[in-house]
């Protein structure tokens, strides 16, 4: 049966329905970052990845992903170079708009297919300038928008903040806290899985890996079973149809 879209989609024994996108950012981000994300993927619960398009190690990870049609990839559009410096004027809306569209193209050029699902990196589209362009790119492509409606986005699975590393939240029993947590219907859980090696230029390192050790445990999918959780992709999202997850 294909999941039902909408935000309060009924329940099954004890527990809401709830169908979860896992989606690794920063694909593409080096060499190690991708590597993980596939293993996290091929091994693991992630469902979906969003690709960098104009990093170093983009085109690897594009044709990595090439042949892998049951992970969903979307744009994670990046408004600033690999230094951090801006590529256009943040409050120009029709500059970042352009801007946006160009890496939309570049991606579908890269991966042979347009992407699934539109963010951007360090969640600069919540800029409500930067927004704007996004809604307008994202209407365009017919693409869901993170944070823009549905699925509902979960960022708490991430080890570090006040410049400290939190091992706990990115454990086993931390990312169990967060499945139980969720709401009814439809919901993506960020995360940022990867290894680390000598090209990844990132404060966020150690933790990649925690999140990687913990996204492939199979405790994981237990939990998920115990739950009522489908593990599904944007694809998912767009077609009506899960990959099965529990």
């Amino acid at each position: 049966m294909a999941p039902d879209r909408s935000e309060t989609p009924g329940r099954r024994g004890n527990h809401p329905l709830r169908y979860v996108i896992v989606n690794a950012d920063d694909l593409g981000l080096s060499a190690g970052v991708t590597r993980g994300i596939l293993e996290a993927y091929e091994h693991g619960v992630v469902t979906s990845a969003s690709l960098l398009v104009d990093r170093a190690a983009s085109a690897a990870a594009a044709e990595a992903v090439a042949a892998m049609p049951g992970l969903s990839v979307g744009l994670h559009a990046d408004l600033a170079d690999a230094d951090g410096r801006p590529l256009v004027d943040l409050a120009d809306t029709p500059a970042c708009r352009a801007e946006v569209e160009r890496q939309v193209e570049r991606f579908s050029q890269l991966v042979g297919r347009p992407p699934t699902h539109l963010d951007s990196h360090r969640n600069v589209h919540r800029l409500p300038s930067v927004r704007q362009a996004f809604r307008q790119v994202a209407g365009e492509h017919g693409l869901p928008l993170r944070e823009d409606a549905l699925p509902a986005y979960v960022s708490t699975f991430y080890g570090q903040w006040d410049g400290c590393t939190h091992p706990e939240q990115v454990s086993v029993e931390g990312l169990a806290r967060i499945l139980a947590g969720l709401p009814a219907g439809w919901s993506e859980v960020g995360c940022h899985p990867g290894y680390v090696d000598g090209d990844l230029r990132s404060s966020y390192r150690l933790e990649r890996e925690l999140e990687l050790a913990t996204l492939v445990n199979p405790r994981i999918r237990e939990v998920a079973a115990t739950l009522d959780i489908t593990f599904v992709g944007f694809a998912e999202l767009l077609t009506g149809s899960g990959r099965g997850g529990s």
